[in-house]
């Protein structure tokens, strides 16, 4: 995964939304107790920011050393670079010991997993009986009918990877063994609307931190060309900022005693 977002980097930090405080409150209404959260695939931090808001300490974690790079800086974050597919052992040396975790959580990133070794280390890592797992995606971001049906075209180009199909799915077909957490009745996917405030050039900022993005123009394929261009800008109007909704589908789990 770190090979897609690696040179545009910036845009991603710069363009990927941050998450509202109600998607937190939620996941850390789960865990008993708020000592140590890993956020894994951590990216440029978004989530860990939040979460450290609430959990003493948190671990974050990417295989991309140019990602950590961009990631906001806090006295209770720790960043470390990883390998792809983490040994027990590396979990222990920079995550932490059996059944020390509270929370171990994914934003946008656990359609590139190998899902069964991840879940393996989660749930070595995660305390018994309390420990959680929260995993989400959001899925295309909506602006209005003109908007979105620009977009639409867009989106359906044939250099996605097939994991995206997960994401198109809100992680209703992911593979999730895990039990549900108290209060609820299954693992979700649960529905959180995330809102901010985006210009059309931070939109296409955005668009242009898609991995498809960035595996067209490797083959020297302009997904943004001046007709698209124009027909976002016909589609936007002339109202400055717009409110931009991204939709997230949470999956949520305990570890089974």
């Amino acid at each position: 995964m770190a090979n897609l977002f690696i040179k545009q980097a910036k845009q991603y930090a710069q363009a990927r939304p941050s998450y509202q405080p109600a998607l937190f409150q939620f996941i850390a209404s789960k865990t008993p107790q708020h000592d140590l959260a890993w956020d894994v695939g951590t990216g440029s931090g978004q989530a860990a920011r939040s979460l450290a808001e609430i959990y003493k300490n948190v671990v974050a974690t990417d295989t991309s050393q140019k990602q950590l790079e961009f990631a906001t800086k806090l006295p209770n974050i720790r960043y470390e670079e990883t390998s792809p597919t983490m040994s027990l052992l590396e979990v222990e040396q920079k995550v932490g010991a059996e059944s020390s975790v509270d929370l171990v959580t994914v934003a946008q990133a656990m359609h590139w997993f190998d899902l069964p070794e991840f879940y393996q280390r989660v749930k070595w890592v995660l305390k018994k009986p309390h420990g959680v797992i929260a995993a989400w995606c959001y899925t295309t971001p909506e602006v209005d009918h003109s908007v979105d049906k620009v977009l639409k075209r867009f989106y359906e180009n044939p250099y996605w990877d097939p994991q995206r199909k997960l994401v198109d799915d809100k992680y209703t077909s992911i593979d999730f063994p895990f039990e549900s957490v108290d209060g609820e009745d299954n693992t979700g996917p649960f529905e959180f609307r995330n809102e901010r405030t985006m210009s059309l050039e931070e939109y296409f900022t955005y668009l242009r931190s898609w991995s498809a993005y960035q595996k067209a123009k490797e083959k020297g394929v302009e997904l943004l060309s001046e007709d698209v261009v124009e027909d976002f800008r016909r589609a936007w109007g002339e109202d400055g900022p717009k409110l931009v909704n991204f939709p997230i589908y949470l999956r949520i789990g305990k570890v089974d005693l």
